[in-house]
């Protein structure tokens, strides 16, 4: 019993502290709801302006001399002299005499033509002479048989009359004739004189000729620079026999350099297309390549970038190299670099040597107007750009040029409008976007648009 009431005491406060906690809640407030906020993404933008940009295209080739030579011995003998300079890596002007083969038989030679026409002038001069000498004997001779005739038609005159005998007149008769060979003999001479002359007159030539010839192969001992050159090997030596045709030494000139470097054939016609607009010829070939690299006149720069240092040659446009590879759709575009060597600065600037892997840059006149991204920005044909209201519109444009890391834009963008260059995953048409300007990028851009560097 005493159990039961202590259990019952238990029960008022429970009772009073459910209607306490009843009170409290039926004068608590509702909870105050609030509208979902949407958050904005922080993106990089560059803000598009109009800008000048210079049109170029790049390739890489290795340097070549402009002019290779090899010394070739023309005549066989034995090599007397060798320059002592002449050996490999040297440059030595033009003008230098780098071989000499002995010139002692060449100088006989010379010297037996030149007895040889004299001995001919000789005999033409005594034909003269002897024509002179005939001419005078034809005239006695002539005067000669004259008076034998007239002796003649006198005898016969005194045999009709018996004062002679027949016996005395068949004898002047035969005297008759044989004054009248020596004078026929005479004819005949007289007749050969101009003939023998004429050929010996050729024979003169001929020895003239054999002078000539010998007199070249006598020049031809002496081996000369015919530029300014740099020795790439050498195969001779005193007292060594010279085979004719043999080649002694080979040098390459140093006046110029040329580079023929193979470039994309698309972005060569894209290049000239941003000049010329659609005006360039239809077709890859060679020709036309080279129309357009007349009409446009182009510009060239040679780059060497050896670790941290960069050099550069200024060159000019020589021509198009003669075939197109099909299967790189590249052509070869070679240029020519004047004073390779004069520019070389020991310890600080390398000289455009042979064998060099350079850079050429090929450059065009300056567009204005153009307007610029980060090609990186530009996706399938679509860029991202920020409208009016800082949301995602994802834009098809029309590219145009393309180089570097730089894209023009010919359709579907303004100046003034903001390209995102933030990787965007997921990008969401439409999305609330928070733009900051990436001010180094928008420099990066308009260096690249005007000279290339990107630094």
């Amino acid at each position: 019993m005493a159990e039961l009431k202590r259990k019952l005491l238990i029960i008022p406060p429970i009772v009073i502290a459910a209607a306490v906690l009843a009170l409290v809640i039926s004068r608590k407030q509702p909870p105050v709801t609030k509208p979902a906020s949407e958050l904005a993404r922080a993106v990089r933008v560059v803000e598009v302006r109009e800008t000048s940009v210079v049109p170029r295209i790049t390739g890489f080739g290795a340097v070549t001399p402009g002019k290779k030579w090899s010394a070739a011995s023309q005549v066989s003998g034995e090599v007397e002299f060798v320059h002592p300079g002449l050996q490999k890596g040297a440059i030595l002007p033009a003008g230098t005499e780098i071989i000499r083969i002995s010139p002692a038989n060449f100088k006989l030679n010379v010297a037996q033509a030149e007895a040889n026409i004299r001995a001919s002038e000789a005999r033409i001069r005594e034909f003269g002479a002897s024509e002179m000498n005939t001419r005078e004997i034809l005239k006695i001779e002539r005067r000669a048989l004259e008076i034998a005739e007239s002796e003649l038609d006198r005898q016969k005159k005194l045999l009709a009359r018996g004062n002679v005998s027949e016996t005395a007149v068949d004898a002047k008769t035969r005297e008759i004739l044989t004054q009248r060979k020596i004078v026929q003999e005479l004819q005949n001479t007289l007749r050969l004189i101009p003939i023998q002359r004429g050929a010996e007159t050729e024979q003169t030539a001929v020895y003239q000729a054999q002078l000539g010839s010998a007199q070249l192969d006598l020049d031809r001992t002496r081996i000369a620079l015919p530029f300014d050159a740099r020795v790439v090997g050498v195969d001779v030596e005193v007292a060594q026999f010279a085979q004719a045709g043999q080649t002694l030494a080979t040098l390459d000139g140093v006046k110029t350099a040329e580079v023929e470097a193979q470039m994309s054939i698309g972005r060569f016609l894209n290049m000239a297309k941003a000049v010329a607009g659609e005006d360039v010829p239809r077709g890859i070939t060679s020709g036309t390549v080279s129309d357009i690299v007349n009409r446009l006149g182009f510009e060239v720069r040679i780059v060497l970038k050896t670790g941290d240092q960069v050099t550069t040659w200024p060159a000019r446009f020589a021509r198009i190299s003669d075939t197109i590879d099909p299967k790189t759709r590249t052509v070869g575009v070679i240029a020519v670099v004047d004073g390779p060597y004069t520019q070389a600065i020991p310890g600080k600037r390398p000289p455009l040597a042979k064998g060099l892997f350079v850079e050429m840059e090929l450059r065009t006149k300056t567009v204005a107007g153009q307007l610029v991204v980060p090609r990186a920005a530009l996706q399938n044909g679509q860029l991202h750009v920020v409208d009016a209201d800082s949301r995602l519109a994802i834009r098809s444009v029309k590219a145009g040029l393309s180089q570097d890391d730089i894209v023009t834009i010919s359709d579907g963008l303004k100046a003034g409008e903001k390209v995102v260059v933030s990787d965007l995953s997921p990008a969401v048409e439409g999305m609330l976007l928070k733009p900051q300007i990436d001010t180094e990028l928008s420099a990066a851009i308009e260096r690249q648009a005007g000279n290339g560097d990107s630094n």
